[in-house]
């Protein structure tokens, strides 16, 4: 699996999915997202991250879903940040 970052429509805000390694039991394999939230001030600048939460990936993938609906896109302009 790998990282996707999707910006709203007024570019704004960012969402980054990308997989939770537990780095405390590296054996198991990888059940849950890390989906990191923040802001974008101006294009030029890096994003301010907000915050940051561990969810199950059923319940990523209906966020991500509903992000899509709401308008969202994928981005590939703030990977170098990350």
């Amino acid at each position: 699996m790998k990282k996707f970052t999707l910006v709203n429509k007024e570019r704004s805000r960012i969402k980054v999915f990308e997989p939770f390694e537990d780095i405390s039991n590296p054996c198991l394999s990888i059940n849950a997202i890390i989906i990191s939230y923040g802001c974008v001030y101006k294009r030029s600048i890096k994003p301010v991250i907000k915050g940051s939460r561990v969810e199950t990936i059923e319940n990523a993938r209906k966020e991500y879903k509903e992000l899509l609906e709401q308008g969202w896109k994928k981005t590939s302009i703030f990977r170098s940040f990350f």
